[in-house]
């Protein structure tokens, strides 16, 4: 489910995008050092570039004055200018290699630092956020939205500095060798200045929408290629497809509004660049004739038309790498800023030893403000019981093990774990309370032992071998090729029941005090479900457990079964007692699924 935006306005998105380069600013004060050094050396290697001109001028002068006066050329002369333009040019890329390998630095580490503080966000999320944004939007503000921001921060920045120096210092050159000749070059070239502000303008509202549609694009693949079975049984290609071809088209409508703006600049900075020429060519040709200017003023000149154009071309290149970065910054501090689960530093209780109460009191939650899902629900289970959850799908089993892991936050009442609230407990030593198996498998990429095993540290091999012998899944692994050593990967093929079974064994070597199984059994056959029934008799025994089971049969055997419909209790008792109960809810859902 991805939460709706309505589209900003241009007013408010500017100002959301100077704020976004604000906060990137102050993101890599740790790096500033590098930063303005490396601002430094792009500064001292452009003005190198600005001085190359002057010796130009130099050597068309000596030559044309040689030409003119009927005498041979100086080639001391030439030689001494020449040396001193190749040192200078040569220092000036020094410096801007210098320039580079800095930022270099400067944008690795910031965006290294921007990847692990996203992960880290991440982690300390509550799962609201994740259930109300896609996986593929927030994959993209990790990759593409960081990617997009390291770029900038790599080219934009030397290259905005140099590119100023370069602008400033051709235009304060050109006033020295002659202003008629620097006002030509500037009044020809003046005008990119205005059409360049235009364009970015125009164009940032885009650039901004273009990021949006690649979440939103990134989201849906993630969604269609993980679920391209139900989508193929379902006969869902075509609508699949539509979806697709909807973020992808507006994908592509940003995309090309963006890059067509955007492209508009170059082609256009270079028309003004040759239009200068010109302008300098005609103009300097009618001061040369009249005496006013030598040739070689000329010749300067040509470059300096050049030196001044081309930061303007870079600075195009600049503002529309902005642009983009504006977009990404905003999504990824954005993510950085979401609320984060309450800190817990200050809760200094100490791990207690779980014999395995657990009381529920009028406990109150709702994922929306405005609509509960668990009402005033309370229970008390005793250690060592089993407990199954039964009812209908909605009715809040599996809100209910949310709560009690602390995955979400009880709006009002408390739950108790040996008279100690949960809540003066950190999250932490609440997870290390209870081994849980979902009904959703996750496997790693890694060796079958390592999955088994997962976070448990000094987990022997005898060890991982009795919880998966205890799992039935022993002797389907001794089948695969490297048997416990298999790697499980995406070319590694295991039927979802065969996942379960591993998930159970791990739940086994984790050992907890307590024990929840939400349908832990509901993609295995009745076969295997009888010999896990056997397995999580013995994982259960001595331990309190949590059964949430739509199989009712895997739940004969619990202490207390409680009912719930509409995040209430509507029956409680054994097995026995509630089959027996006269038009009872547990007695209904058991016969549909046992009638003759």
């Amino acid at each position: 489910m991805s939460r709706k935006h309505n589209p900003p306005t241009g007013k408010t998105r500017v100002k959301n995008g100077k704020a976004a380069i604000a906060n990137l600013a102050k993101y890599c004060k740790p790096y500033w050092g590098f930063i303005f050094v490396a601002m430094f050396f792009a500064l001292v290697g452009a003005v190198l570039n600005i001085i190359g001109p002057e010796f130009i001028r130099g050597i068309t002068d000596e030559i044309y004055d040689a030409l003119l006066g009927g005498r041979d050329v100086d080639l001391n002369v030439i030689w001494n200018i020449a040396t001193l333009l190749i040192i200078f040019y040569l220092a000036g890329a020094i410096f801007n290699l210098a320039d580079g390998m800095l930022m270099t630095q400067a944008t690795q580490r910031t965006t290294q630092r921007m990847r692990k503080e996203i992960n880290h966000k991440i982690n300390r999320l509550p799962l609201g956020y994740l259930d109300s944004h896609s996986y593929g939007d927030v994959l993209s503000r990790v990759t593409n939205d960081v990617d997009t921001i390291g770029q900038t921060l790599n080219n934009a920045v030397s290259s905005l500095v140099g590119a100023l120096a370069l602008l400033l210092g051709s235009i304060v050159m050109m006033f020295v060798t002659n202003w008629i000749m620097a006002l030509t070059a500037i009044g020809a070239s003046i005008i990119g200045f205005v059409i360049m502000a235009l364009i970015m303008s125009k164009s940032q509202k885009y650039f901004v929408a273009q990021q949006k549609s690649l979440g939103s694009l990134n989201g849906h693949i993630e969604e269609a290629y993980s679920g391209q079975n139900t989508i193929k049984v379902y006969n869902d290609e075509s609508k699949s497809r539509a979806t697709f071809d909807k973020h992808n088209k507006e994908l592509y409508t940003s995309g090309w509004k963006s890059q067509f703006l955007s492209g508009l600049m170059m082609p256009l900075m270079n028309f003004i660049g040759n239009f200068g020429y010109v302008a300098v060519c005609v103009v300097g040709a009618a001061l040369v004739l009249n005496g006013t200017i030598s040739l070689g003023v000329v010749s300067a000149f040509i470059i300096y038309v050049r030196l001044f154009t081309q930061p303007l071309s870079q600075l195009a290149q600049v503002g529309t790498n902005l642009q983009s970065t504006m977009a990404a910054s905003e999504r990824v501090f954005e993510l950085l800023g979401e609320k984060e689960l309450s800190d817990e530093s200050e809760k200094h209780l100490p791990t207690p030893v779980v014999k395995g109460a657990v009381e529920f009191k009028n406990v109150r939650f709702g994922y929306d403000d405005n609509k509960d899902v668990i009402h005033d629900f309370s229970l008390s289970v005793k250690p060592g019981q089993k407990v199954a959850i039964v009812g209908p799908t909605g009715a809040g089993k599996t809100t209910l093990v949310n709560l009690l892991m602390r995955f979400y936050e009880v709006r009002s009442g408390e739950i108790l774990v040996d008279g100690v609230s949960t809540q003066d407990l950190t999250r932490e030593q609440v997870h290390q309370m209870f081994g849980m198996v979902l009904q959703d498998t996750w496997l790693f990429d890694g060796t079958i032992a390592e999955n088994v095993a997962y976070s448990k540290e000094g987990v022997t091999r005898e060890q991982i071998v009795e919880a998966c012998v205890a799992a039935g899944v022993d002797h389907f692994i001794r089948t695969l090729p490297n048997g416990y050593d298999t790697v499980i990967d995406e070319n590694t093929t295991i039927s979802a029941g065969q996942k379960q079974l591993i998930t159970i064994a791990r739940a086994m070597v984790q050992n907890n005090p307590m024990l929840i199984l939400d349908e832990a059994t509901s993609s295995v056959d009745t076969r295997t479900e009888i010999l896990i029934q056997e397995a999580m008799d013995k994982l259960t025994q001595n331990r309190t457990s949590f059964v949430i089971a739509h199989r009712l049969s895997t739940i004969k055997n619990a202490d207390v079964i409680i009912v719930m419909q509409h995040g209430d209790i509507v029956e409680c008792g054994t097995h026995e007692e509630l089959v027996n109960k006269p038009n009872g809810v547990y007695q209904s859902l058991y016969n549909s699924q046992f009638q003759e």
